[in-house]
C-alpha cells in the first residue's frame, strides 16, 4: 500500500469486518483498549465500532496527552504567564483546557498574559532568540512522540548559551500508564491496541512485559481505520489461540528497537521523575520525565521555584473514569449539554484526540445503549 486512501478503502473494510465476525467466537466477549488518541479518533471518525460484532468492545484509554495533564500543571503555566511575566509558548490544544478559578491558558491570555500558540518546539526556541530581553518558557507536554523535539531544543539552547529560555516539562510515558490500568483491575481487558507514533520512537520491545508478565496481547497499529481493524482481528486470533504476544501491524513505521538516536538524545537530556500525577489515574511512579541536573538552567520549575499543587477535577466531570476506561463519554451527565468542544468542562472534550471530543464530533454520542 502506497497511498493513504488504500488504508480507508471501503471494500477492504468490509472484507476485514467479515473476517473479524468470522473469527469472533459467539460465546465469548472481547474487550480491547486502544491506548492512543489517534486510534480513538479513527474509531469514531470512520465508525469502526459499527463494523464490529456485538461481542467485541473497544475501550478508550488514557492515550490523549492533553487529556491526562492534571489541572495543577496547567495552573503552573498560568502562573508563569500572569504572575512571572514570561512569554509562555504552548501547543494549541493546551490553551483551552480548563484550569483553576475558571481559567484556561486562553483566558489567561485575554487577561494580559503573553501566551503564544506554537506548532513545534523549535518555534519556542526561535521566540527566545528573537526576544533576548524576555524570559521564554516552553510548556512541553506529550508522550514519547514529542519528547525528542523538546530534548533537541534544550540541547540547542545549551549549545547557544541562551539565558532566557527554559522548559516546563510535562512529558509522560505510555508503558507506565498501561501498567497502572492493569494494576487497578477496574476494567477487564483482553488486550491492547498499541500506540502508533509512540512506538516509532520506543519500538515494540517495551510492550513485551505486558505479554510475558500480564498475559495480555498487544498489537501495535497505525492510525488509519484499516490499521485498527487489522489489529483487532490479530488480537481476536491471539485470544482465541490462548496466545499473548506483541505483534506489529504497523511494520511500515515501527521496529522492535525503535528510534535509537531519539532514545539516546532523550536519555541524555531527561531522567525519570520519582512520580507524576496523571488526570484520572492519580500519581504514578516513574511515569514522567524531568530535566537532568546538567541542564537545570533550562528547567522552568527550578528557575522560577514552582511548586506543584494537586487540584481536583470539576465535580460533575467524568474525565477521570473515561480515561481509565471505566465509563464511556456518553455516561457523563455533562456530555453534549453543558460540556461541548466550544465550552469544555473537562480535558477529554478539548483535544481532537480526546474520547469525548471524538464521540461528539463524529456522532458516536447518538448511539443508544
Amino acid at each position: 500500500m502506497k497511498y493513504i486512501d488504500e488504508f480507508r478503502d471501503g471494500e477492504l473494510a468490509r472484507g476485514l469486518a467479515a473476517a473479524i465476525a468470522a473469527a469472533a467466537q459467539p460465546q465469548r466477549r472481547y474487550a480491547f483498549m486502544e491506548f492512543c488518541g489517534g486510534h480513538t479518533h479513527a474509531i469514531s471518525r470512520y465508525g469502526v465500532t459499527d463494523l464490529l460484532p456485538a461481542g467485541v468492545r473497544m475501550v478508550h484509554g488514557p492515550g490523549c496527552p492533553v487529556c491526562v495533564l492534571p489541572i495543577g500543571r496547567i495552573d503552573m503555566a498560568i502562573e508563569l504567564a500572569l504572575r512571572r511575566g514570561v512569554i509562555l509558548c504552548s501547543y494549541g490544544d493546551c490553551l483551552r483546557v480548563p484550569a483553576s478559578d475558571g481559567l484556561s491558558l486562553l483566558k489567561a491570555k485575554s487577561r494580559g498574559g503573553d501566551i503564544r500558540m506554537i506548532y513545534s518546539a523549535a518555534d519556542a526556541l526561535n521566540i527566545a532568540r528573537d526576544n533576548p530581553e524576555r524570559e521564554v518558557v516552553f510548556f512541553a507536554i506529550g508522550f514519547e512522540t514529542t519528547t525528542p523535539p523538546t530534548a533537541v531544543v534544550i540541547q540547542q539552547a545549551a549549545q547557544a548559551g541562551l539565558k532566557n529560555f527554559s522548559v516546563l516539562c510535562c512529558h509522560v510515558l505510555t508503558p507506565a500508564a498501561m501498567h497502572c490500568i492493569l494494576a487497578s483491575s477496574e476494567v477487564h481487558l483482553d488486550g491492547f491496541v498499541g500506540p502508533a507514533h509512540v512506538s516509532t520512537v520506543i519500538g515494540s520491545r517495551p510492550y513485551e512485559v505486558f505479554s510475558e508478565q500480564h498475559g495480555k496481547p498487544v498489537v501495535i497499529a497505525g492510525f488509519e481505520p484499516l490499521d485498527v481493524m487489522q489489529a483487532i482481528l490479530m488480537l481476536i486470533r491471539q485470544v482465541n489461540d490462548g496466545r499473548s504476544e506483541v505483534e506489529n501491524e504497523f511494520t511500515r513505521a515501527v521496529t522492535r528497537a525503535g528510534n535509537l538516536k531519539a532514545q539516546r538524545l532523550v536519555d541524555a537530556i531527561f531522567e525519570l521523575r520519582p512520580s507524576f500525577e496523571w488526570r484520572g489515574l492519580g500519581s504514578i511512579e516513574k511515569s514522567a520525565l524531568a530535566i537532568r541536573h546538567e541542564f537545570a538552567a533550562f528547567d522552568a520549575e527550578q528557575r522560577f521555584g514552582l511548586a506543584y499543587r494537586v487540584v481536583p477535577d470539576h465535580k460533575g466531570c467524568e474525565c477521570g473514569d473515561i480515561l481509565r476506561g471505566v465509563k464511556e463519554p456518553r455516561a457523563c451527565k455533562l456530555f453534549g449539554t453543558v460540556c461541548t468542544p466550544e465550552n469544555p468542562v473537562g480535558s477529554c472534550m478539548v483535544s481532537s484526540e480526546g474520547a469525548c471530543a471524538a464521540h461528539y464530533s463524529f456522532g458516536r454520542y447518538r448511539d443508544t445503549p
